[in-house]
């Protein structure tokens, strides 16, 4: 370096101050990955399929109204745990919010969220996808996820939650059990598969 250059960088640094603190915080909390953040980077570190693995289709989505209630029960869901579901009785396990997300992002978090929560042992969780009464057309998100939860192999049934959950922006959903609580089960109750 040249005694021009090096009288240069001395110029651009007038002014500059060492920072007398050199300690780092190693105890910084990261917020956790959600578990379809998680279900995702799983996928990705194993074998990339040929095709996409979400099968949930936004082809046809049959609208819903902003404020209309979504249910659904497959058939052998009792309708005591029917009841207990759409009362909002049961212990929310998961949630994830759609909010912001486009038609494309809200697909992947439904499909990669419920699988997630079913691997885990949730049982019963909340997805939040509001009424859709300010976009054009109305209830987009809403509509979606009605018809995409209907699709889920892994969801039993689903009811719009209670107020103090999101009301008719939320919905609570029933998910199937995993083959290791199925297991516990048959254990339990000494059945055979």
């Amino acid at each position: 370096m040249s005694q021009d250059e090096l009288d240069l960088f001395k110029k651009e640094l007038k002014g500059v101050r060492r920072i007398k603190n050199d300690q780092v915080n190693l105890h910084m909390t990261q917020k956790e990955p959600s578990l379809s953040q998680m279900a995702r980077q799983e996928a990705a570190l194993g074998r990339k399929p040929s095709h996409d693995p979400n099968y949930l289709t936004t082809d046809f989505v049959e609208p819903v109204e902003p404020n209309a209630w979504l249910e659904y029960k497959m058939d052998g869901v009792q309708e005591g745990v029917y009841k207990n579901l759409r009362l909002g009785k049961y212990e929310i396990d998961a949630h994830t919010d759609l909010h912001r997300l486009t038609v494309k992002e809200a697909r992947d978090e439904v499909f990669y969220f419920i699988k997630a929560c079913v691997k885990r042992g949730k049982r019963t969780v909340l997805i939040t996808h509001g009424k859709g009464e300010r976009s054009q057309p109305q209830a987009v998100l809403k509509s979606h996820v009605n018809h995409w939860l209907k699709q889920h192999e892994l969801v039993m049934a689903f009811h719009s939650a209670q107020r103090k959950h999101g009301g008719l922006g939320s919905v609570y959903v029933l998910l199937k059990k995993n083959e290791h609580h199925k297991q516990l089960n048959r254990e339990i109750y000494n059945k055979t598969t």
